[in-house]
């Protein structure tokens, strides 16, 4: 059996011992079939897809036949990220992730608050305990989006251009760019979590029989922010923050 250091192989053979964040680096185009199984490849791209899929209560052997299919279909090739610069991958979350999550935001929070004004007779119960997720969900998604985008990517950006010839050496805060990205990871778990309970109550954004069209908007918007959020999480975790912990320690210490 290969170990996790090994090449992947062409795309005919997906090995359940890979990590999925390595399968989906090698295989951008699998991120849509993963999150249609209802596979983690972003807080928990750093499992094998074999622990993955169990955790997901998912048939191993149906999966990797569902992602090699996935593989021989015809599609636009889709960008690959851990050969851009980081320079390139950060300011492409900023101007696409994180622009799209704070529009929606206060979309969404607007369409819950209009079904639970016409659904409560029928459904207040699950939509309180929705909303009782999606509000802090939404607060702290606005504050780590705040911190991302005044602390930590600056700093990520300035170490990419210091060492592109573009800029002086930075002083980073907290002296190391690995001290704020261990709490944004720690709050991508958190967010995980709270996306994964409202698909739970949600019944994976099954729509009740007497759903109106703002019913309708609300689980379509709560099911593409998770879709996004997802792919967001898997660029910075397994991408965008290696890269730059790495760019880190080329630097060394100020001499």
């Amino acid at each position: 059996m290969k170990t996790p250091n090994d090449s992947l192989t062409p795309c005919v053979n997906i090995q359940p011992d890979r990590t999925v964040a390595e399968i989906v680096l090698r295989y951008p185009q699998l991120r849509e079939k993963l999150e249609q199984l209802g596979v983690d490849y972003c807080c928990g791209g750093k499992r094998s897809l074999g622990d993955a899929v169990q955790s997901a209560r998912l048939d191993l052997t149906e999966v990797v036949r569902a992602l090699e299919q996935a593989l021989d279909q015809p599609r636009p090739a889709a960008t690959d990220w851990a050969t851009a610069s980081v320079t390139a991958l950060a300011e492409h979350i900023l101007d696409t992730h994180h622009v799209y999550t704070k529009a929606q935001l206060p979309r969404i929070d607007a369409l819950l608050a209009k079904v639970q004004r016409a659904h409560s007779l029928h459904h207040g119960a699950m939509l309180a305990t929705l909303r009782s997720a999606f509000e802090p969900l939404r607060a702290e998604l606005e504050a780590h989006l705040s911190k991302e985008e005044q602390i930590l990517f600056p700093a990520i950006i300035a170490i990419d251009g210091y060492l592109a010839g573009r800029n002086a050496r930075p002083q980073v805060h907290c002296g190391s760019v690995a001290h704020p990205i261990r709490q944004m990871e720690f709050e991508h778990d958190g967010a995980g979590a709270v996306l994964a309970r409202m698909r739970e109550l949600t019944q994976g954004y099954r729509l009740p029989d007497d759903a109106c069209e703002t019913f309708k908007a609300l689980y379509e918007a709560l099911a593409a922010l998770e879709a996004d959020l997802h792919e967001h999480i898997h660029l910075e975790n397994n991408v965008l923050f290696p890269a730059s912990v790495a760019q880190e320690q080329r630097i060394g210490e100020p001499s």
